[in-house]
């Protein structure tokens, strides 16, 4: 019975990924966001540093690669339900045997494997356009690091998704979170260089072990301490996130259900 409804989900979860895709491929404004704006980000990057020696042209390149995955985040899974109550589908949505969390799950799957493309196309351009000789050190450690940051940044979506529906002037700050994260959690440079009272904040978000647990494994000098509280920490904000979103999605449902209020700004 569990494992025949699992089947199930897994069909649905992978029918959406495939829809969304085409939709979200066809968008010039997540294009950009995910493709285009990573790469222009690594291109000044790299410019900038070309008189440095050392491994930072694979950290710029990583770094690069993990805006578009923020992006991705905040811009396709914040806003996936979002436009279905635009366009007038949430309610059937909200109707249909699928629990509603299922078919936001695939959405995120399908936006934050998108996103990975901009990691690709950073190093593509690092190696073609620079010539720059680029080698990830642990390349079995960095696709572990790789799969957690993939699933922790699903999980968050799953937060993001039901908040946007359940409180639209959260959207007001989607412009305004992009860039205060690409700093807060180190990106493009180490947050020690940031005031020191910025860093508990930094530990509260998950992109940070995220960034962490990428950098350290591609560009070398890794310590299996250190990588192992990343990866932890990654796994633990994961099932918080899973955890809340549930409570999150069941508000969401009440309005649509009992209070009548979902489509309403």
């Amino acid at each position: 019975m569990i494992l025949g409804k699992l089947r199930a989900y897994a069909r649905v979860i992978g029918v959406v990924m495939q829809l969304h895709l085409r939709q979200t491929a066809s968008d010039s404004f997540i294009v950009f966001s995910v493709l285009v704006q990573p790469t222009v980000i690594a291109i000044l990057g790299l410019w900038m540093l070309a008189a440095q020696g050392g491994d930072y042209r694979i950290f710029v390149v990583v770094g690069s690669g993990m805006t578009g995955l923020w992006s991705s985040l905040l811009f396709i899974c914040g806003n996936s339900l979002t436009h279905e109550r635009w366009d007038g589908t949430l309610e059937p949505l909200v109707g249909a045997p699928t629990p509603m969390p299922v078919i936001v799950f695939g959405k995120n799957m399908a936006a934050v494997l998108l996103s990975l493309g901009s990691m690709l196309a950073s190093y593509l351009l690092a190696s073609v356009l620079f010539g720059y000789p680029l080698r990830v050190q642990s390349p079995v450690l960095f696709a572990v690091s790789l799969v957690l940051t993939v699933w922790a940044f699903v999980c968050f979506g799953l937060i993001l998704a039901p908040i946007f529906v359940v409180s639209p002037g959260v959207q007001n700050l989607q412009n305004g979170l992009e860039f205060p994260v690409y700093i807060l959690c180190g990106f493009l440079f180490p947050i020690a260089l940031l005031p020191r009272w910025t860093t508990p904040v930094s530990y509260l978000l998950a992109p940070y072990w995220a960034a962490q647990a990428l950098h350290s494994t591609s560009s070398g000098g890794v310590g299996m301490g250190q990588l192992a509280l990343d990866w932890g920490m990654l796994l633990l904000f994961s099932s918080i996130y899973f955890a809340l979103s549930g409570w999150l999605f069941r508000v969401m449902l009440r309005r649509a259900r009992s209070d009548a209020t979902l489509s309403l700004e």
